[in-house]
């Protein structure tokens, strides 16, 4: 007598039904015969029969009947679902032969190879890391069916609605099965249109620029911004909201968005319901202080909000957390900044108090490091701003995250704090995922001073996981070559101490603008330390040959004079204290360094030659309503002083035009020789640039950026002799410019005139530089 349960699969519902239904053989065939004998007998054997991998006492295991048990139909059958749930089994059968129960079971056959056929738009890898099925993993059809609408989730994430995926089994010997899932991938389905209701303040074009998600266009191939996810909406959603938030809008609803898919599938239609409410301004700005000591005075300084500005939340969260990460450098570790806001309705305004308050006095009991598996525990550990038994400071927290992030060896970096042993104590997990930090890089490009170039570089930011930085890179140009081999420790003995040495070998052509060329070879020691997050000084010892030749025969005698090798020994320090906000494109903050060169100990030269440089960036985001639209000003003075009866070289003085003066040619600016037109340089200098940076009307993602800028500039005091044309009256370049970040490479093109020159200037109107990576 049998009793046995099968698994019904709804698939379409994704439920599954037990039910008994009359036992089944291995081949699906019903077995005749009653489910079970009458109740009672005590069973006095359990036997099993049919299994091949799994091991006797295994499936024994998981019966509720045993020997020595009275036989029970309902034990019997909760043993075949107990069976049937392991998910090892497609068949499970029992059966009473005396007082003996005798359990038949078929095994699940074992995954051979799971193969993917008809995908193009996604490789086997992402499928294969995507479905859970696995070589020598049992198989079910569950199993197969939840692969199945993963991977079709999987292409509805790529835009591709129409997808079909079909699962085919291929039976072989040994009770192992090849799984292949047959794949139509169907069109993408793109967004055809983006429209919002409610919006009164901003243009759907404003807004189309603010959402992540973009309209179909022919220039968009190398993006998949106008590829529909439904994962993306919810971000634009946000992204609305919190431009809202920034623009005076406090009350602004976004609504859910609505997609509607075209009837032949081919494209959707977005629709975000927005109500806007009323803007505001800000009205009284206060900050309140529970420390009696704490002199909130000196404090407002880092508020970023004043009285009668547009509203803006961003502005006031990151205003919170200055005001808070001010108080913790004044002493005062355990503070919390909550802003209160006071609404006026009538009058529009918005009025907040920053309320510094005590925070719980937590400490930091340990700190723990989870998921590197290559880079050594000490080499994130020294990126922490806190140890353990310091108070729990967030703003440090979140400064070490940054820190760490920085380094480039991790493709994220997450850092929780969890209870500790007692209620003031704290610990911080730190959870990393290490990314591959070597780097082959081939490269090439243009650009008006070098001319034609290529370059090939092998990097190791990670050596040997212990945060070396290893570095060799070539670059061949029509103008300049140059060969440079670097190592540097960011953390000497785990010290606030960068050291580094480089080996060096430059070649320039300057014929274009000197009628000579130039050779520098050797080597220099560097070492560098902080002394706070914005400000760092680094020192470097320097030998150099350089040698001056192939001079033309035609070239001014002061360059003449030139002719041969001298050796450079110089120590030199930089003093930099840095508050932008992203130093490849910042939009805001500001830069100061001072730069400081002693030549003179040992060598053919002696000279103290000096440069300060500084940098403002001023948003004009609440004004424009758009981050790209960015005021900078650039300024920079130079010195050069020679002593001990040495003369200083044409190679060590400033020369002005091209980067640092748009409107001339390299060099095409200051003292010349009028005869023969040889540009000698200058041992006093000065620049300045104010630029406008913002954006073109064209989609932003194409990456296209205008500038605007004028620059003004003048060098002098060179070489005594008649016929120099050397004078301290400044240039002036004006012009416009365009910058691409292209797929290729950045690609920078400037358009300029000489506004003030002198009649022995050289002019350049074009200005062209292209380079890339890969």
């Amino acid at each position: 007598m049998t009793t046995t349960l099968r698994a019904l699969l709804l698939t379409t519902a994704g439920l599954v039904m037990l039910s008994p239904v009359p036992a089944l053989s291995q081949g699906g065939r019903p077995v005749q015969g009653r489910a079970a004998e009458a109740q009672g007998g005590v069973l006095t054997a359990v036997e099993i029969r049919g299994n091949q991998r799994i091991e006797t006492d295994t499936v024994r295991s998981y019966m509720l009947l045993q020997p020595g048990d009275t036989y029970d139909t309902d034990r019997a059958d909760r043993s075949i679902r107990s069976l049937f749930a392991t998910g090892l089994f497609r068949d499970v059968r029992i059966s009473r032969d005396g007082s003996r129960l005798v359990v038949d079971v078929s095994e699940n056959p074992l995954v051979n190879r799971v193969a993917f056929e008809g995908n193009r738009r996604v490789s086997d890898d992402v499928l294969r890391n995507e479905v859970q099925l696995r070589q020598r993993s049992v198989y079910t059809s569950q199993l197969v069916q939840a692969d199945r609408q993963r991977i079709l989730d999987l292409y509805a994430r790529r835009g591709r609605f129409a997808a079909r995926v079909e699962p085919k089994l291929i039976e072989l010997d040994q009770n192992r099965v090849d799984v292949v899932f047959e794949i139509q991938e169907g069109e993408a389905a793109l967004v055809a249109r983006i429209n919002f209701v409610g919006n009164r303040a901003y243009s759907d074009t404003r807004l189309r620029e603010v959402v992540s998600t973009k309209e179909q266009a022919f220039y968009r191939f190398l993006s998949n911004s106008d590829t529909f996810d439904p994962d993306r909406l919810n971000f634009d959603r946000e992204l609305l909201r919190r431009y809202y938030l920034r623009t005076g809008y406090p009350d602004v609803q976004v609504g859910t968005a609505t997609a509607e898919l075209a009837p032949d599938r081919s494209g959707f239609f977005l629709t975000y319901n927005i109500d806007e409410g009323q803007r505001y301004t800000f009205g009284t700005v206060e900050i309140t202080s529970a420390f009696p000591n704490l002199d909130t005075s000196q404090l407002r300084r880092f508020l970023e909000i004043a009285p009668g500005e547009w509203y803006d939340g961003d502005a006031v969260e990151r205003s919170a957390q200055a005001v808070a990460d001010a108080a913790n450098l004044r002493g005062f570790p355990f503070v919390d900044v909550q802003p209160r806001i006071t609404r006026d309705t009538e009058t529009r305004k918005i009025n907040i108090t920053f309320a510094v308050n005590e925070a719980p006095r937590v400490f930091v009991e340990r700190i723990d490091i989870n998921g590197n598996t290559r880079t050594q525990d000490r080499v994130i550990r020294r990126e922490f701003r806190l140890a353990e038994g310091d108070a729990f400071n967030a703003a440090q927290v979140r400064r070490s995250r940054e820190r760490i992030r920085n380094l480039g060896y991790f493709s994220d970096v997450q850092i929780t704090n969890s209870p500790g042993s007692a209620p003031d104590r704290t610990i911080l997990n730190t959870q990393i995922s290490e990314r591959a930090t070597g780097e082959v890089s081939v490269g090439g490009g243009y650009s008006t001073d070098a001319g034609f170039l290529a370059d090939f570089g092998l990097r190791e930011r990670n050596l040997s996981g212990t945060g070396l930085d290893a570095r060799l890179n070539t670059t061949i140009a029509q103008r300049r070559s140059q060969v440079d081999i670097s190592l540097t420790e960011p953390a000497f003995l785990d010290r606030n101490l960068a050291v580094g040495a480089d080996l060096f070998y430059i070649q320039r052509n300057l014929l274009t603008v000197s009628q000579y060329s130039e050779r520098r070879a050797g080597f220099a020691l560097r070492a560098g330390y902080e002394f706070n997050e914005r400000l760092r000084q680094s020192w470097s010892y320097s030998l150099v040959n350089r040698d001056i030749y192939d001079i033309q025969p035609g070239a001014s005698r002061f360059v003449l004079e030139q002719r041969g090798s001298t050796v450079l020994s110089q120590i030199s320090q930089t003093l930099a204290y840095d508050t932008r906000d992203n130093l490849i494109e910042p939009r805001r903050g500001y830069l100061l360094r001072l730069g400081t060169d002693f030549a003179g100990l040992g060598g053919d030269v002696a000279y103290v030659r000096a440069r300060l440089d500084g940098a403002l960036f001023l948003p004009f985001e609440r004004v424009f309503g758009n981050p790209d639209y960015v005021l900078t000003f650039f300024g920079s003075v130079g010195m050069l002083h020679s002593y001990g009866g040495k003369p200083d070289r044409i190679v060590d003085r400033f020369f002005l035009g091209g980067e640092n003066l748009r409107g001339f040619a390299l060099a095409g600016a200051g003292p010349r020789d009028l005869a023969t037109r040889d540009a000698l340089g200058g041992r006093l200098m000065w620049t300045q640039t104010t630029e406008m940076r913002f954006p073109l009307p064209v989609p932003s993602e194409i990456g296209l950026v205008g500038r605007a800028f004028v620059d003004v500039g003048a060098l002098w005091d060179t070489v005594s002799g008649t016929g120099i044309g050397d004078t301290s009256a400044p240039r002036v370049g004006a012009g416009v410019g365009i910058s691409w970040r292209s797929p290729f490479g950045l690609i920078n093109l400037d358009v300029a005139r000489a506004v003030a020159k002198q009649r022995y200037d050289e002019t350049q109107v074009f200005r062209f530089g292209f380079g890339t990576r890969f």
